[in-house]
């Protein structure tokens, strides 16, 4: 073995780092203890004692309480583990203490039975192998033992769990919630989840819709660190083609033609943005309900007319789309998602600090940007030498 395995080796044995704060321990600490004292004060003020010698409690309840103040989200301290894991435990380490007579066996097949059976009933506690070693060990013969002290000791430490959680904002119990079903962009979806865990094919601590939305968190994070340093002005298609409010249809038609773009920003005599022009502007002033003559009508409405006056459109001021949304060079790049993704955007000239047109981020831009960011290559992406589009 080598000096770096043996290093991996020992670093192994070594705990990792638990990422909760001061807070959350005092308050799992106090939850622990006064659950606990909650259980024994219910159980003394009713007169169930177990054995007459003031033994209200069992001693796997404590890992019991780690669990269900410590990691009420854990699927292992869910009610129903709570409760039925330690009840049935009990009732299988009854049986083996009753029918198994060699004190060998009797502990370890006790301890085997019950986790088989907590797998079965899907009811998986770890205290509950605690509890069946204990009755095992200590020979309880009678099967009520069960019941009291076990079920009625389980059942109100998840009393006092459901009360403290709920009362210091932990949801208890920790209801597995409906698989979100994913956006069209999302880059990976329930079933995605479910075929990782099916091969993974081992008990997790933590539930599938909290492991689910901690990997989309994780996702959403790393997106803003990788493009929260990437400014607009690094992205934008630079020195677009633009239109004058006057500039005639047909000459701007033609120009989104030759350049193969789907829009162009309108500017005024200071290239500051008044507006914005699109092929869906021009395809919304003729009739679309007919294909047939399609191309001819487009011809015959972007042709100039000759006469003084004219009962049609003649220039782009007069079909462009006055409410343009603009962005400045220095915004960060992140903060176009809701405009692309929701706002339903497909070009966003960008502006300097007078206000001046100096550049253009199509959908294109903006893909290209994110692959880049979220690729291979890390670091922000540069801008690139292109047309604009």
């Amino acid at each position: 073995m080598g000096r770096e395995a043996l290093r991996t080796f020992a670093r192994s044995w070594l705990p990792g780092r638990t990422n909760v704060n001061t807070r959350e321990r005092l308050r799992a600490v106090a939850g622990a203890g006064l659950g606990l004292l909650l259980t024994v004060l219910i159980l003394q003020f009713a007169g169930l004692d177990s054995d007459g010698h003031g033994h209200w409690l069992i001693a796997p309840l404590g890992a019991s309480a780690v669990l269900v103040f410590a990691l009420p989200a854990s699927p292992l301290a869910q009610p129903w583990p709570v409760i039925a894991g330690n009840m049935f435990s009990a009732l299988v380490g009854v049986a083996c203490a009753r029918w198994m007579p060699d004190a060998a066996w009797v502990g370890p097949v006790a301890t085997a039975l019950a986790i088989a059976l907590m797998f079965a009933l899907r009811c998986l506690h770890p205290p509950g192998g605690a509890v069946a070693l204990l009755v095992a060990l200590n020979h309880t013969t009678h099967f009520p033992f069960a019941l009291n002290p076990v079920l009625a000791d389980s059942v109100l430490l998840v009393m006092a769990g459901v009360l403290y959680n709920t009362l210091t904002g932990r949801r208890y119990p920790h209801v597995q919630l409906a698989p979100r079903t994913p956006q069209a962009d999302a880059r990976f979806s329930s079933a995605d989840v479910d075929a990782v865990l099916a091969r993974y094919n081992q008990v997790l601590d933590i539930s599938r819709d909290d492991l689910e939305s901690l990997i989309r968190d994780t996702e959403l994070e790393s997106y803003r660190r990788r493009l929260g340093t990437v400014r607009c002005a690094d992205i934008m298609s630079r020195d677009p083609v633009a239109a004058e409010f006057g500039t005639p249809l047909q000459e701007a038609w033609a120009l989104m033609q030759a350049r193969g773009i789907k829009a162009l920003p309108v500017i005024d005599r200071t290239r500051r943005v008044v507006g914005i022009v699109t092929r869906a502007d021009f395809l919304r002033h003729i009739d679309l309900d007919h294909h047939e003559g399609l191309g001819g009508r487009l011809r015959d409405f972007i042709r100039a007319t000759r006469t003084v006056m004219s009962s049609k459109p003649e220039v782009v001021g007069q079909i462009m789309t006055r409410q343009v949304r603009v962005s400045s060079e220095e915004r960060p790049m992140v903060e176009l998602v809701p405009l692309f993704s929701e706002g339903g955007h497909h070009h966003i000239p960008i502006i300097d600090d007078e206000r001046r047109l100096t550049g253009m981020i199509t959908q294109s831009d903006f893909v290209r940007a994110l692959y880049r960011a979220v690729g291979p290559e890390t670091g922000p992406p540069t801008p690139a030498s292109r047309s604009p589009s």
